[in-house]
């Protein structure tokens, strides 16, 4: 998380201080850094230069406009999972003959819209989902572009719920089921054969189990080889982890070398395009979710720190038990700037170093006011308002604070806001990217650089469902080039 970091002992986003950012928008929020997202993309983009990859990325990470519209402009393809997905490509100027159509439960009213889009080509999970697909290409007249998602069995060595290539699993065809789908595939007439994809877990940390599904995928190209069906691309999938608490998952950097290794290994290796699903690797440590501290209580021995923020607006904990980082945008004791290393950084404070700032951040007066009650430091429960005994962010975390205190939950950017909802009719948190020191307003239509959050009321109504706070909205964006 380099782009969160204490200057004179306040947190920033970027040049940015993130109390300002609480009195504009209000908390929850959810606050991007643009820089950030453009990094870890250009990552994967220097790694595979040179090489015919396209990095699409998975917007079930974080579907937010202002994200999907940057990383157009960035060259991103996109790997969708329902129609709705496919919208915000096309809403946010994605290029839909860059975008994949990943997920088991396909409709026909989907696969249609698809097909007038031009995507480009169908991950599918199953036979029928072929006969279906053909049956929808034939009514529009077209040949639909296949690549089917294969399943290994290969353990990501992840959490169970995450995990997506074993046997026992929903997604893919299984590894010796696939010829026999292939077949079928090639013989369907408004279909077309382009490629094959495996995907077989999320927040990975090793290089190996990706080597191990590439080996897999490779053997099963040969057999395709001698019966004649040539492929285009392989995609490979996503997965890759990012660092919350002490994980160390390759660089993406490393992991594209050992691809390419592999791959160099093998006779027709080279002739394949790459695809890969990258999400949570992309936007992950981009983000903060935002929130205050609203009471202080003891129950049993047991400390809790209610916050503004809940299990609606980050599932993460409640529903994986996962980990994030817990830092108070402002420190106790403020100090020389230190950079926010997601995963070695802890609120009580070891941390990577960085270098002070002349210059202090620009606060309004009122957050610059000073809370007068007095911290009390204990081991906290940090836990929302939501009637859930689940409704947790973090647990066991020693912290010096104070009711009104605001919190940043690290490594928010990705399965943050996609996964939130209503619960308890909450409105949704707001979204900010910020640029730099630069972040527009949300009330600008011209903008899409914050969302803002929706008013209790308009979530009491809303027909479609209750949808909490802003809009997407997005910084200094400059216009698309011609």
């Amino acid at each position: 998380m380099d782009a969160f970091t204490y200057r004179h002992g306040e947190l920033l986003a970027e040049e940015l201080a993130l109390t300002d950012i609480a009195e504009r928008f209000g908390t929850p929020t959810y606050v991007y850094s643009r820089s950030a997202i453009v990094e870890a993309f250009s990552e994967f983009q220097r790694a595979a230069a040179g090489r015919k990859v396209l990095v699409c990325y998975a917007l079930k990470a974080n579907s937010n406009l202002a994200v999907i519209d940057l990383l157009a402009r960035q060259g991103a393809g996109f790997d969708i999972v329902s129609a709705g997905e496919l919208q915000r490509v096309l809403a946010a100027g994605g290029d839909p003959g860059k975008t994949v159509f990943s997920g088991v439960g396909k409709s026909e009213a989907e696969m249609r819209m698809a097909l007038q889009a031009g995507v480009r080509c169908f991950n599918v999970e199953s036979e029928s989902e072929l006969h279906h697909l053909n049956r929808v290409a034939a009514s529009l007249g077209k040949r639909a572009p296949v690549s089917l998602r294969v399943n290994p069995d290969v353990d990501a060595g992840t959490h169970p719920y995450i995990s997506t290539g074993l046997r026992e699993n929903k997604f893919g065809i299984a590894h010796e089921a696939a010829l026999a789908a292939y077949r079928t595939a090639a013989a369907l007439p408004n279909l077309q054969v382009v490629g094959i994809d495996c995907h077989i877990g999320s927040q990975i940390t090793d290089t190996a189990p990706f080597l191990a599904a590439l080996d897999k995928v490779l053997e099963l190209v040969d057999t395709l080889h001698a019966e004649g069906i040539e492929l285009h691309h392989l995609d490979l999938g996503g997965g890759l982890g990012i660092r919350y608490s002490d994980e160390t998952p390759p660089s993406r950097a490393a992991l594209l070398a050992a691809v390419f290794e592999r791959l160099q290994r093998h006779p027709r290796g080279q002739q394949y395009e790459l695809l890969f699903e990258f999400g949570r690797s992309i936007v992950g440590n981009a983000g903060v979710l935002l929130t205050r501290v609203e009471y202080l209580k003891e129950n049993g021995g047991r400390h809790f720190a209610v916050i503004d923020a809940a299990m609606n607006d980050l599932m993460r904990p409640a529903l994986y038990e996962a980990w994030h980082e817990v830092l108070p945008v402002r420190q106790p004791n403020a100090g020389a700037s230190a950079g926010v290393d997601s995963g070695s950084t802890r609120a009580g404070g070891h941390g990577s170093q960085g270098s002070a700032s002349p210059t202090a951040p620009t606060t309004s007066s009122a957050s610059a006011a000073a809370n007068t009650a007095q911290p009390i430091e204990a081991v906290y429960d940090i836990v929302g308002p939501v009637c859930e005994s689940g409704d947790w962010l973090a647990r066991g975390r020693t912290l010096a604070l104070a009711e009104g205190d605001l919190l940043a939950i690290g490594s928010a950017g990705a399965y943050g806001m996609a996964m939130s909802s209503n619960y308890n009719t909450r409105p949704r948190a707001a979204e900010v990217i910020v640029d730099g020191a630069q972040l527009s307003h949300p009330s600008n239509p011209s903008s899409s650089n914050a969302s803002p959050a929706r008013s209790v009321a308009s979530v009491s109504i809303s027909v479609n469902g209750p949808t909490r706070k802003r809009a997407p909205v997005q910084l200094s964006t400059p216009g698309r080039p011609t």
